[in-house]
């Protein structure tokens, strides 16, 4: 395949890690107050400080919490082989 790993044949294909933990402690913000910059729902902000059940990005998500935090998607999330 040219230098391209396929799913299919590759096992462990690695995983992506959310900092959104790390980046509110750095910044000294809370949950709380994260929830009211952007509106998202604490529950939701709660499962991705967590970094728990997330099985998919929801790109909305990470575009307001980049925008308020003024970050890059880079350092919210992170790649791992």
């Amino acid at each position: 395949m040219d230098g391209y790993n396929g799913i299919i044949v590759q096992k462990n294909y690695g995983k992506v890690i959310v900092k959104l933990s790390e980046i509110l402690d750095r910044k000294n913000i809370t949950r709380n107050k994260l929830r009211t910059l952007t509106g998202i729902k604490y529950e939701v902000i709660d499962r991705y400080y967590k970094a728990k059940n997330i099985e998919m990005v929801d790109l909305d998500f990470v575009a307001k919490v980049c925008y308020v935090l003024d970050c890059k998607i880079d350092d919210l999330l992170e790649y791992q082989k």
